[in-house]
């Protein structure tokens, strides 16, 4: 089953209107959709997945509550360019829920997790490089990069190292989990648990996530209407950054003009920040589910 982190403060975010227009901009397994669906009668919801398994469980759900949507089977990334396709050029709300499913992991075929063996995948969509053709062609220094940004591993360069040596006998990922613990030792393995953010750095890799996530929060802040909400949740240090410095930049005059007293429109503000804290998991949440541990959610309104 999947577990929305953050569902309730995520949907209770965005001040609902019964007849607004909503973006749904990682669909998922719908948890956040058919809550948002709900409140919608009169409105109308837009919801985006680049997993075809995800779009398709998703419309079974939805078509339950209202057919006051439309789904598609795309990146975020281009949400601006299909949502003009749609005549829509602004909407009262967008969510981002950037952790991934749990029956993406649980399924091994897909290749996102270290505890049960699969092909070496970790793609969302079915297109593009896989984690398996990352670690056959990157360089010993690439890998060592990705390992260090994306999965802030301090063992970076010795973990990529034993992986260019051994990665003829890397064909799946219960093969490289074990590649990943004779590099680093039992000790520091069992301690430290490298393989998870092993995994996490292949795995923003495999999806340019984080470049992907930098291209489009601008451009969806731009989407909103004014009194419109923008609700992020983050589930890495990596990607927090990167939000709350995009809402900052927006939400702040133009440093070159700050002081003055007539400041032209277009260096003006665009949002403001209404949680100056993120937004993390309760106590009672924690306890149902460990993975909401690093869920931080940040939220924005279009001034």
């Amino acid at each position: 089953m999947h577990y929305s982190v953050l569902k309730n403060e995520l949907i209770d975010s965005l001040n609902i209107k019964e007849d607004g227009i909503y973006v749904d901009a990682t669909l998922g397994y719908a948890g956040d959709s058919a809550s948002i669906l709900k409140r919608i009668k009169r409105g109308y919801l837009f919801a985006f997945d680049q997993d075809l398994e995800a779009v398709k469980y998703s419309n079974s759900v939805l078509r339950k509550v209202g057919n006051n949507y439309k789904i598609f089977n795309t990146n975020f990334v281009n949400m601006v360019e299909y949502l003009e396709r749609e005549n829509i050029k602004e909407v009262d709300g967008i969510i981002f829920d950037l952790g991934f499913s749990s029956p993406q992991i649980d399924d091994a075929n897909r290749g996102f997790s270290f505890m049960q063996d699969g092909p070496l995948d970790m793609r969302m969509s079915k297109s593009g490089i896989s984690a398996k053709e990352i670690i056959d062609t990157y360089r010993e220094d690439d890998l060592s990069k990705i390992f260090f940004e994306y999965g802030e591993e301090k063992l970076s360069k010795v973990i990529a190292k034993k992986i260019v040596k051994e990665k003829e006998n890397i064909n799946s990922t219960l093969q490289l989990v074990e590649v990943i613990k004779s590099a680093v030792g039992a000790n520091y393995f069992y301690k430290h648990h490298p393989e998870r953010k092993i995994f996490q750095a292949l795995r923003i890799e495999v999806n340019n996530e984080l470049k992907v996530l930098e291209n489009i929060l601008p451009q969806a802040i731009k989407l909103l209407k004014k009194g419109g909400r923008m609700s992020v949740i983050t589930f890495h240090s990596k990607e927090d950054r990167i939000v709350k410095r995009i809402f900052k930049k927006y939400s702040e005059v133009d440093e070159m003009l700050r002081g003055e007293r007539n400041i032209p429109d277009q260096y003006k503000p665009l949002i403001k920040i209404v949680n100056k804290k993120p937004i993390v998991a309760s106590r009672k949440e924690l306890e149902e589910n460990s993975r909401s541990a690093s869920a931080k959610l940040r939220i924005i309104e279009r001034i």
